[in-house]
């Protein structure tokens, strides 16, 4: 009995993903990872908000939600905790490009597709 519970029971492999911690309040988004220095950019202060798709899966995370301000900005890797709590509420701005969310969660290639930009 023990070798079939071995077996179905294998801890599950971490992805890239799981490794990046978003702390997301109603001022700033903060992204945090144990081998990068930490990313802030205030509410306020995103400018433009796009995917930002990579070759790098399945070492490296290959899908990227980038929110970007003069000054500051953060990358949110897709999939990881926080990203689609981000998503929701970014998705909600006005004139939001809906289209290009699905180009880019159907691409493969090194692209980068605005969301969103602000008038």
């Amino acid at each position: 009995m023990n070798f079939f519970k071995n077996i179905f029971n294998k801890p599950k492999k971490k992805q890239p993903e799981d490794y990046f911690e978003t702390t997301i309040t109603e001022k700033f988004v903060r992204v945090e990872h144990p081998e990068r220095e930490a990313e802030q950019i205030f509410w306020e202060d995103v400018n433009e908000i796009k995917f930002i798709n990579t070759d790098q899966g399945p070492f490296a995370p290959d899908i990227w939600l980038a929110l970007i301000g003069e000054n500051s900005g953060c990358l949110i890797p897709h999939g990881s905790t926080g990203c689609e709590k981000v998503y929701d509420i970014v998705s909600k701005f006005e004139n939001f490009n809906f289209e290009n969310v699905i180009r880019s969660m159907s691409s493969c290639a090194n692209e980068e597709f605005v969301v969103w930009k602000r008038t």
